[in-house]
């Protein structure tokens, strides 16, 4: 039995890993799925909502508990605050996981990797709905191939249970901490990209693989399907983390 801490990416809350936590659970683990600050209700208010702050809860949620050896999976935006959190308390971190993702370098922002047409989007839409968020347009014309696998059903559950992203949180850069962290080992889960592509990707020292490089014990495992594998896989995804876990 491993305790496994689940981290959503941006717009999702726990009930993402809905399908992954049950097979897990069955194998014998202990699961927690974690609902980062911002995103359980659209309609609270994010002021202060940062990187920071989410990562404070997930601190809280795992030292509060008392957790120990933990297995950190997070999913694409949700690898900054996990990779935050992992320079924080390296010692109560045995694995982590990116789901699909990636820990960037110090100062890092999720949206200095974005490409300008569509930060300039995510301004614009912050500006007008005044509120501190932004959505995802969850419309396959628009991102075909990262809703692969996807059914109608999964795509109106995204539709309806999505929460818009605090812009904050995407707008902070990563504090890499404690170079403990370097020491856990880490795990990719890659789906968008065949794993032959990621580990160039890394020896290119491509942005989103520039942490993981350094990790002194390291592993890529390949997933293909689109970018929400808790959806599209969950089942061949729960083994993958169960094996890692082991």
């Amino acid at each position: 039995m491993a305790h496994i801490v689940l981290i959503p990416g941006y717009w999702l809350g726990a009930w993402a890993w809905d399908r992954v936590a049950e097979p897990l659970r069955a194998a014998g683990h202990d699961v927690l799925a974690v609902t980062l600050p911002g995103l359980a209700d659209e309609a609270a208010d994010v002021t202060g909502i940062d990187l920071a702050a989410q990562t404070d809860a997930l601190v809280e949620e795992i030292t509060s508990r008392g957790l120990t050896d933990v297995v950190l999976a997070a999913h694409s935006g949700g690898a900054f605050t996990a990779y935050e959190a992992l320079g924080r308390i390296p010692d109560r971190i045995a694995r982590i996981v990116y789901v699909d993702s990636g820990p960037v370098s110090e100062g890092v922002s999720l949206l200095d990797l974005t490409e300008p047409a569509e930060r300039a989007r995510i301004e614009a839409e912050v500006a007008e709905r005044g509120d501190g968020r932004y959505t995802y347009p969850w419309d396959p014309t628009l991102a075909a191939e990262m809703l692969d696998g996807l059914t109608p059903a999964d795509l109106e559950t995204l539709r309806t249970r999505a929460v818009a992203q605090p812009y904050a949180v995407a707008a902070s850069g990563e504090q890499v901490g404690d170079p403990a962290r370097l020491k856990v080992p880490a795990h990719m889960i890659t789906c968008l990209f065949p794993a032959e592509q990621v580990e160039a990707m890394i020896a290119q020292k491509h942005p989103f693989m520039a942490e993981f490089a350094l990790a002194e014990d390291r592993s890529v495992h390949g997933l293909p399907t689109g970018h929400w594998p808790m959806f599209s896989r969950p089942e061949e995804l729960a083994r993958l983390l169960s094996d890692i876990a082991a």
